[in-house]
């Protein structure tokens, strides 16, 4: 079954207010809904309440952080979800950032691998019902089980965007979520991921003809994005260290708007779909011909066209 999903709740909208076109998807062909974590909602109560308005839609968490939960708490909302949407949730974990897990949370950002491979066993276990007593390499569990095993336990996805994440999601989980790349891209990092692993990437959409003022919509975000550390690893490695080097120069130097003009047009186009509908459309599956098994779109807000709008303009069924 090919995969065409959605970020939700909605850009600029509660989840509440989502629940219309929420409810809509699975008519229009949506397969998925893709939750995010970052400063708005969180990364469980959009599914749980998809779950009721459109019973059709797989769920995902894209993605819930690991140190902003214990690992037990991580487990029980993970468990309820699964018992909310029964073989229809995926938890997508991943280690997040300094800014949020440190500035915002309150929490060390230490190893993020060793803290990904840790809890990744650590909810493999704990969800299939198990006690868990454990020394894992970054943290100590006595005693937990839960108190309700889902009875079908949720598929694990990883965050990972570069080659050791991206191989323990192969080794170790049911696929992997990654972030701003091309279609080009996604053959580097399935050559990583090896095949049959799930590949799951959010795609930020502008629904317009006017390329100019997509590419500053996009610029804005980019700019915001790519300097953070490991986003910025991953385009080094990607190969765009140097076109983006002054970009990282004027954001280091405080001159934010100079950071945002300095993005290559064509690092824009290449990372953010822009064009009319159809163009989209075929943008997109130009990302599944490359190897990306499930495009989550994310409609952006500021263009002519209605983020509403855009959910339908996008549907797959429409060519």
């Amino acid at each position: 079954m090919d995969r065409w999903g959605m970020t939700i709740p909605f850009f600029g909208r509660t989840p509440i207010e989502s629940k219309a076109l929420v409810a809509e998807l699975p008519e229009l062909g949506y397969t998925d809904a893709w939750s995010a974590e970052v400063a708005g909602t969180d990364g469980f109560v959009p599914l749980a309440l998809a779950a009721e308005w459109a019973p059709g839609l797989r769920l995902g968490s894209a993605i819930v952080p690991v140190y902003t939960r214990g690992p037990a708490l991580l487990a029980m909302s993970a468990a309820t979800l699964a018992d909310v949407a029964p073989g229809r949730f995926v938890l997508g974990i991943g280690a997040s950032s300094p800014v949020i897990v440190r500035n915002w949370n309150a929490a060390e950002f230490d190893r993020p691998y060793a803290r990904m491979r840790d809890t990744l066993r650590f909810l493999r276990t704990a969800l299939a019902g198990e006690k868990v007593t454990a020394s894992y390499e970054t943290f100590d569990v006595k005693g937990f089980r839960l108190e309700r095993a889902p009875a079908t336990p949720p598929r694990i996805v990883l965050a990972a965007l570069r080659p050791g994440m991206l191989r323990l999601a192969a080794r170790e989980a049911d696929g992997a979520i990654t972030n701003w790349l091309s279609p080009g891209d996604v053959t580097r990092v399935r050559a990583e991921l090896g095949e049959g692993v799930e590949l799951i990437a959010r795609l930020f959409v502008v629904v317009t003809e006017d390329a100019d003022a997509a590419r500053a919509i996009g610029r804005r975000l980019l700019a915001a994005y790519l300097t953070v550390p490991v986003y910025a690893a991953f385009h080094e490695w990607l190969g765009r260290g140097e076109v983006l080097r002054p970009m990282h120069e004027a954001w280091a130097a405080g001159d934010r708007q100079a950071a945002v003009k300095a993005i290559p047009d064509e690092v824009v186009d290449d990372l953010v779909v822009h064009g009319d509908a159809a163009a989209c459309r075929a943008r997109i599956r130009e990302y599944v011909a490359a190897g990306l098994d499930t495009p989550v779109l994310a409609p952006l807000p500021g263009g002519p066209v209605s983020v509403e709008q855009a959910v339908r303009d996008l549907a797959p069924g429409l060519g």
